[in-house]
């Protein structure tokens, strides 16, 4: 504790440190107030339906999680920064696959903000068709004296307006907090809205264990010393790599000499990150649009089941294929031998060239199957916990995106922290090694 404490003060001693983490809290508090806005013509009290609604829904009560709750309450922040995020996963596939997007990569800074642009760009696109379906979606669940000012043309040109205004705002929170906070500031932005439904989450599973018959304090002991495990192995998934040694050539300049020294190229267990279970879970949907035909509605009801053997297994499946699959376009082992061989690289032991980028693609196909494996048993978690009697709302803490993002976004802003800890010679937050990130070496 009082090392702890001792840290704690030295953050605070670093004045550029002391006011970016103030300014961070600054942004986060105004999108937490946004998110309690709702939109204007509807009723806050007439909105029961919708968020039953969405806590029985796996997509939507995902989304309702990533906003912080301002799905289901029909906030002005409703669709939050997921058609942002949405639309960055587009352009960065691109940047893989489409050469004018590859040119722009290598750009530097300046390419680095057209892309932004052309995100932004895109983010309003999706945004065209996400605002009027969720508006179309309140018109279902909402009754007709919910809409006081009249659900007509007028509400739904205002609703679209307001809902694509709220994730551009959000978005542009976001930016800010990267620029002049500390951390990633989109991320901090999801993370703040899942952790925004933790005490709720929390709160009702204690009342749970006290109220019924379920296990009292002693389950709930248990339910948490499995979450802290749980927690501690996806942070060492998330930080494992295999370091694959590289040699640099010694060059003589002047009366200088370069390189010579031996590094590693830390290749991530876990390269795809959370996208995997992402993709995973967008296609366990579709099944649930052929529940309209009598042929395959007793596919759709086995699909419908996330509690289910085969939803979860074929859930994992996918996990699996996505990752090899995700891992393959954002890994390139080519381009790496490339890079090296031309600042004058080499793997000991291995050939320039082809041979090099088969090792490096060698390497990278035997740590992503176990990768691959337990990124799938973690998207599988929570269903486990549901079984076992925990309330939906708090399983969802026991794996899946919600723990991905949570133990990426903090291991990323604690590395930031102790950079600059690091840089003012204080203490780091650790007596020993160093926290490493999602991009950590």
């Amino acid at each position: 504790m009082k090392k702890l404490i001792e840290t704690l003060k030295n953050i605070f001693k670093i004045e550029e440190l002391r006011k970016r983490i103030v300014y961070t809290l600054g942004i986060i508090l105004i999108y937490r107030l946004g998110s309690f806005v709702t939109m204007p013509g509807i009723d806050p009290n007439a909105l029961a339906n919708l968020q039953n609604q969405v806590e029985g829904n796996g997509l939507l009560d995902l989304m309702n999680i990533f906003s912080g709750g301002a799905f289901s309450n029909a906030s002005i922040f409703a669709l939050g920064i997921m058609p942002y995020i949405s639309a960055s996963i587009v352009i960065q596939l691109l940047g893989i696959l489409v050469p004018y997007f590859q040119k722009m990569q290598r750009e530097g800074e300046s390419g680095r903000r057209k892309m932004n642009q052309w995100t932004r760009y895109l983010t309003i696109l999706v945004l065209l068709v996400q605002a009027p379906s969720y508006l179309i979606n309140l018109h279902t669940q909402l009754p007709s004296e919910a809409f006081v000012m009249g659900d007509g043309f007028m509400f739904n040109t205002v609703g679209t307006i307001v809902l694509i205004a709220g994730t551009m705002f959000t978005m542009w929170l976001g930016e800010k907090i990267t620029d002049k906070g500390i951390g990633n500031g989109v991320s901090l932005i999801i993370m703040v809205g899942i952790i925004a439904r933790l005490p709720y989450a929390l709160a009702g599973e204690l009342l749970a264990r006290f109220t019924e018959s379920t296990g009292g304090a002693v389950a709930f002991v248990v339910e948490m010393f499995v979450l802290f495990v749980i927690f501690a192995l996806t942070i060492a998934l998330v930080q494992a790599v295999r370091k694959v040694p590289v040699q640099y050539a010694k060059r003589i300049v002047g009366n200088k000499q370069y390189g010579g020294a031996r590094q590693y190229i830390p290749m991530k267990i876990n390269a795809a990150g959370v996208m995997p279970i992402i993709f995973a879970q967008a296609l366990m949907f579709i099944p649930l649009f052929f529940e309209r035909f009598e042929a395959t509605r007793g596919i759709a009801t086995v699909f419908a089941d996330y509690t289910g053997f085969w939803y979860n297994f074929i859930f994992g499946l996918l996990v699996v294929a996505f990752t090899y699959s995700y891992t393959a376009i954002t890994v390139n082992p080519m381009m790496m031998s490339e890079d090296m061989k031309r600042n004058g690289g080499f793997i000991p032991g291995v050939k320039p060239g082809k041979k090099t980028a088969d090792y490096l693609d060698t390497i990278m196909s035997r740590i992503t199957l176990p990768g691959s494996i337990f990124l799938a048993i973690i998207a599988i978690l929570p269903a486990f916990a549901m079984k076992l009697g925990i309330n939906n709302q708090f399983a969802h803490f026991f794996g899946g995106t919600s723990l991905l993002i949570l133990v990426g976004v903090i291991l990323d802003t604690l590395q930031q922290i102790e950079s600059y800890l690091l840089l003012r010679h204080y203490d780091g937050l650790m007596k020993s090694g160093r926290i490493k990130g999602r991009s950590g070496m």
